[in-house]
Formats: C-alpha cells, sequence, structure tokens
C-alpha cells in the first residue's frame, strides 16, 4: 500500500489484478460522469492529445485537490489491461533529458518525438499529501498509445469520487487509521520499470 514505510526509489505500486491494474485521472463531469456510467470514455473525449494516468491514488489526490479543483471534479479509477501497461512502458520515453541516460540531448528528443508514451517519476504523497522521499510513476499516453488506453485496454471505469471524500474527510478529521484502510491496495507491480527520472511538472488534464 501507500504506507509502505521503505519501498525502492522507483517502483509501480498499484490496485491490480492478475489481468488488469488500476490507475487514476481526474475530469470535469461532461467527461467523468458518461465514462463512469457507460465504462468507457465517450467520443467527446480527446484522443488525439496526450492523457496521463497515474496508479497512486494520494498522487491523483494531490493532483486534484480531492477532486476539488476546477476541471478534475470526478476522479475515475480506471480498470486497464495489464498488457496493454506493459505495452506503453515498453515503448515509453523519459519526459526530460537525463545524464547517463540517453545518449546526448538530440537522441533524446528524437526519441521522445515518435515514443507513444511518456515516463515521469514524482514524490509519493502522505495521507496529507505531503511528498515522500520515494517516488510514484506518471505515464503520459499519446497518438497510438492514447487510442489503445481508452478504446482497447480499458476494462471498467468507476466513479471514485465518493471514496476521495471519504478518505479526505477521514484525514481532517484526524482518523489517519480510517484514512489509510480505506486507500486502495497498491502494491509493487511485476512489470519491468521504465528508466527513473527527476520529477517534472504535471499535466494540464486527466
Amino acid at each position: 500500500m501507500n504506507t509502505l514505510a521503505h519501498p525502492p526509489r522507483h517502483e509501480i505500486r498499484a490496485l491490480h489484478t492478475a489481468t488488469t491494474v488500476t490507475v487514476y485521472q481526474a475530469y470535469r463531469p461532461a467527461i467523468g460522469l458518461p465514462a463512469a456510467r457507460d465504462g468507457r470514455f465517450p467520443e467527446e473525449w480527446k484522443r488525439d492529445r496526450m492523457t496521463w494516468i497515474k496508479p497512486s491514488f494520494l498522487w491523483m489526490m494531490y493532483r486534484c485537490g480531492w477532486g476539488t479543483k476546477e476541471g478534475q471534479e470526478v476522479v475515475l479509477a480506471v480498470e486497464i489491461d495489464r498488457s496493454g501497461l506493459a505495452w506503453a512502458l515498453a515503448n515509453a520515453e523519459l519526459s526530460h533529458y537525463t545524464r547517463g541516460v540517453h545518449p546526448d540531448r538530440a537522441t533524446w528528443k528524437r526519441s521522445l518525438r515518435t515514443a507513444p508514451a511518456r515516463v515521469q517519476w514524482d514524490p509519493e504523497r502522505d495521507l496529507h499529501l505531503n511528498p515522500l522521499p520515494y517516488r510514484s510513476l506518471q505515464l503520459g499516453l499519446s497518438g497510438e498509445a492514447s487510442r489503445r488506453y481508452a478504446d482497447e485496454w480499458t476494462v471498467s471505469v468507476r466513479d471514485v469520487t465518493p471514496l476521495a471524500r471519504e478518505v479526505h474527510a477521514a484525514v481532517r478529521s484526524g482518523d489517519h487509521e480510517r484514512a489509510a484502510a480505506l486507500l486502495p491496495a497498491e502494491t509493487p507491480l511485476d512489470l519491468p520499470a521504465p528508466r527513473p527520472v527527476a520529477a517534472a511538472p504535471a499535466a494540464s488534464e486527466g
């Protein structure tokens, strides 16, 4: 879970089954509510723009302010095909140039332009949304990866905004034990982790 004492600095942790992985996004009601109702993203969801998925529930809470930020009022738990995530990771590039990982900046830029997915490692968050000394994966999907995510990999879509509110209420009341017990059981995912990279700015939506 998110409360692991000393996990590795770069590790993918998620709620998962043998065949699926759950990731989180937050959208305005016009997108989020139809997606949760129908179990798939509506046609209005732009399949030609980059979308960011987060396996960490608490990082999503940090990003969307527990579902209170404008345009991020509906928090979705999107269960996706495990093989789809594996494909995205295998075809991902790091979002930032990293000396010692890339031969040079030009090579990284060329790879970034063609990669259908990009990786960021951002500080994981605690129940108060403070940064922790280890990282959480964000995965940006564009082009082929974005289309596959919406139309092929998605197994189910759930509105977990009520859960976000319940956890937040427990945190505000000081009942940290209850808040922690409500969190999704995020455990290490036995997929090859992408290369580490320094923290990068958050994406604008999704």
